[in-house]
């Protein structure tokens, strides 16, 4: 017999009450809140009765015991769903979700206007140099006004690494604002793809590294995408060139970074993801005056966090109403997913 409750739960905080709202709608939707610390005896019953968990994607603000992984997936056997807050997944083992039978999906594009916009910030702020003016001003510095002299955007080339949602607003932005040529490298789309979103493809990375006056990493995290951008790669870039990144630490080499900003191998960098978040005062990045930091808020805007709970929610109930979500990360769960969820739910899905 199919259950009366579907039980939904999350651990901290949603992106926006707008979740809430959704899902309180509807009288057969439970939703139960768990905390970081919340002692075993009151997270063990909400565990093992949850259909869905609407995770964090932030690595460091989620308990370690929370992140979806085969350790907790075994202390929640009815469990069909894990639905990242955001477009990341770095909180989440799709293998071992898979593995499990479970479906995760991810709210891609919820944020994709904020995070762009991050990036033409940074670009913009980098190429007027005004961190550098800024710090000067503050710190009394008397010096002469063409020692801050920058560079137009206008017409120049930008670099786009993943022209998924982000990438691709990123994309339009510079093309339209500032008629700028538009590279992009992305494995998984055709050249008619890269085309109809407004960019150039190019097949192998350092050709795009080589041409860019600005390189934007706009790729998600994972086992092919990590370590991407080191030494070598670092050194191919134009010494004008500005690096920004506002998708996950860990793609980027930090201490190369650091290094390549110390021999002046380029022009500087906006950083919004860090290996670790926030980072450490010491850290060597935050030494220069020529890079720009925010500790992951590219998409934390009140428009992006509120695009995201509401995608979240519909979707959340998209699935538990049987239907197939729109973002499925990993498609290869779904016949054994289907499976479980008529045996747990009493009926089959759709699709």
């Amino acid at each position: 017999m199919a259950p009366n409750i579907k039980r939904v739960f999350y651990v901290n905080h949603v992106s926006a009450p707008i979740f809430l709202e959704i899902l309180g709608q509807r009288a057969d939707i439970q939703v139960d809140r768990l905390v970081n610390d919340s002692p075993d005896d009151e997270a063990e019953p909400v565990l093992t009765r949850a259909h869905a968990f609407q995770i964090s994607s932030s690595r460091q603000e989620l308990a370690r015991k929370y992140h979806g992984t085969a350790a907790l997936l075994e202390r929640m056997p009815n469990v069909m769903l894990l639905s990242t807050t955001g477009a990341g997944y770095d909180t989440v083992n799709l293998a071992d979700c898979s593995r499990a039978g479970v479906a995760v999906v991810n709210q891609a594009g919820g944020n994709k206007e904020g995070v762009a916009e991050h990036v033409m910030a940074m670009m913009l702020a980098l190429s007027k140099r005004i961190m550098l003016t800024d710090h000067a001003m503050r710190r009394g510095e008397q010096r002469p006004r063409r020692e801050y002299m920058g560079d137009d955007v206008l017409e120049r080339t930008i670099g786009i690494i993943g022209l998924g949602n982000v990438g691709s607003r990123v994309a339009e932005l510079c093309r339209g604002l500032f008629r700028m040529r538009v590279l992009a490298y992305d494995p998984y789309l055709t050249e008619a793809q890269v085309t109809a979103r407004g960019a150039e493809k190019l097949a192998v990375l350092d050709d795009l590294l080589r041409q860019a006056d600005y390189v934007s990493i706009n790729c998600p995290h994972t086992a092919e995408t990590r370590g991407m951008i080191g030494a070598r790669e670092y050194a191919l870039m134009q010494p004008h060139a500005y690096f920004i990144t506002t998708a996950r630490g860990g793609i980027h080499d930090e201490l190369a970074l650091a290094e390549a900003l110390r021999t002046k191998r380029i022009a500087g960098a906006g950083l919004d993801v860090w290996e670790d978040e926030p980072p450490a005062t010491d850290h060597p990045l935050l030494a220069f005056d020529n890079v720009l930091v925010s500790p992951h808020t590219a998409g934390i805007t009140r428009q992006s966090r509120q695009n995201i709970a509401r995608i979240a929610a519909e979707q959340m109930l998209d699935v538990l109403d049987g239907k197939r979500p729109p973002r499925l990360l990993n498609p290869e769960v779904w016949p054994a997913y289907c499976d479980r969820f008529e045996e747990i739910m009493g009926f089959r899905p759709e699709g």
